[in-house]
C-alpha cells in the first residue's frame, strides 16, 4: 500500500458489519454474518522483494500517519496500534495500563507474514510446552491456562549483504609442557541472507526466538490492513540507518564465530577484523506472535508463541521441593554407581 491503512477495507461487502483477520480461514471474517472475503492479490509473489541500499545514493525514507487507534504503555512504553476498534487495554508486551492516543508516525511496512495460527491453538501449544518443563511447579499448567493472549505483529528488519573481513586473532599451541601464543591473519568473505533484525527494543530475545526459525520470505503477503485488523502491530519507527546498525551488533557474533571457523586452532582469542559491506538489500516487514501474560508468585511472566508455525518459548518459574527430589535421585546414583564400580574393583 502506498497510503496509511483504509478503514474500509475492513467493510463486510453483504452486511457492512466489521471485518477481522482469521488465521483459521486465512482470510477476513465478518463479525456479524459470517462472510469470508479473501485479501489475496496478484501482486502477493512481489511481497518478497528486496530493496537495494547504497549509502552514498539512497534517499533517505518519509513517514507517514498511520490511520489507527494508539496504544502507548504507560510501564514499558511500548506503542501499539489496531487498524480496528481496539480488543485490549492493556498492553500486549508487558501487560501494563495503556493510554489512547489518536495517531501514530512512523515507516510504512513493506510486507508481513500473516497470522497462521488460531488464538485457540496458540493456547493449546503454551500448555502443552508447559508439560514439558522438567521441575515445574504442579499448578503451572492451570496458571497459564489463565493466561492473558495478545496477539500482536512485531517490526523486523530482513537484510541481504556480502562482507569482505580481514582478521587478525591469537592462538595458543601446546609446545611440550609450555603453552605458546601465537598470532596469525587471513581473509575471508561471508553472506548474510535475510538475516532477521528485530526492529524495536520492545522485541525481547524471547520474542525473536519464538519466530526465528519459522521465517520463509515465500509467505510475506503485501501489507494491507485487512491482515491487522483483530490484532495489535508495533509499526517501524527505526530509519534504515538505525536499522543497519543494529544490524552490525547482531552480526557481529557470527563474524567472530566465522572467524574462530577459518583459524582452526585452539584457544582462538583477541580477535580483531575489519569489514567491507556491499550488496545491501532489505525490506521492513512484520509478523506475528502470541503472547500470554501470567503471574506466579507475584511475579509476571510470558510464554510466546510464533503465529507461523506455533512454536512455543517462555518464561517458567521451578518447584524447589521438585528440585530438591531431582538432586536427591541424582546423588543417590551417583553414589550408586561409585559403590558398584568399587565392589568391581573399577576405582
Amino acid at each position: 500500500m502506498a497510503a496509511p491503512v483504509i478503514q474500509s477495507e475492513l467493510q463486510c461487502a453483504t452486511c457492512a458489519g466489521q471485518c477481522v483477520y482469521d488465521p483459521a480461514v486465512q482470510a477476513l471474517k465478518c463479525a456479524s454474518c459470517g462472510n469470508v472475503t479473501s485479501l489475496e492479490t496478484a501482486d502477493d509473489d512481489a511481497a518478497a522483494e528486496e530493496f537495494p541500499f547504497d549509502p552514498l545514493v539512497s534517499a533517505p525514507e518519509a513517514q507517514i500517519d498511520f490511520d489507527s487507534i494508539v496504544h502507548r504503555c504507560e510501564t514499558c512504553g511500548g506503542s501499539v496500534t489496531f487498524v480496528a476498534q481496539s480488543l485490549s487495554t492493556r498492553c500486549s508486551y508487558c501487560d501494563g495500563p495503556v493510554v489512547v492516543e489518536t495517531n501514530d508516525r512512523g515507516y510504512e511496512p513493506m510486507a508481513l507474514i500473516p497470522f497462521r495460527v488460531p488464538e485457540q491453538d496458540a493456547q493449546t501449544l503454551a500448555q502443552a510446552w508447559v508439560r514439558k518443563r522438567i521441575a515445574a511447579p504442579s499448578d503451572l499448567a492451570g496458571v497459564v491456562a489463565k493466561a492473558r493472549v495478545a496477539g500482536i505483529y512485531v517490526p523486523f528488519w530482513t537484510f541481504d549483504s556480502d562482507e569482505l573481513i580481514q582478521y587478525w586473532a591469537s592462538y595458543r599451541v601446546r609446545r611440550n609442557k609450555r603453552t605458546e601464543t601465537r598470532q596469525t591473519s587471513g581473509v575471508l568473505r561471508m553472506r548474510f541472507d535475510d538475516m532477521l533484525v528485530p526492529a524495536s527494543h520492545h522485541v525481547t530475545p524471547l520474542i525473536r526466538d519464538g519466530i526465528l526459525h519459522d521465517f520463509y520470505p515465500e509467505r510475506l503477503r503485501p501489507y494491507r490492513a485487512g491482515y491487522l485488523s483483530g490484532f495489535a502491530a508495533e509499526q517501524h519507527h527505526q530509519t534504515l540507518s538505525e536499522g543497519l546498525e543494529r544490524k552490525g551488533n547482531e552480526k557481529a557474533l557470527l563474524i567472530r564465530n566465522r572467524i574462530k571457523g577459518h583459524v582452526n586452532k585452539s584457544g582462538v582469542h583477541n580477535i580483531r577484523y575489519h569489514t567491507d559491506t556491499s550488496g545491501i538489500h532489505y525490506r521492513r516487514i512484520l509478523l506475528p506472535v502470541w503472547i500470554l501474560h501470567y503471574t506466579y508468585n507475584d511475579t509476571a511472566k510470558m510464554v510466546v508463541v510464533c503465529g507461523i508455525e506455533g512454536r512455543a518459548y517462555g518464561e517458567r518459574p521451578y518447584s524447589a521441593w521438585k528440585l530438591a527430589g531431582y538432586a536427591a535421585v541424582l546423588t543417590t546414583l551417583a553414589v550408586g554407581l561409585g559403590l558398584a564400580w568399587g565392589a568391581a574393583g573399577l576405582i
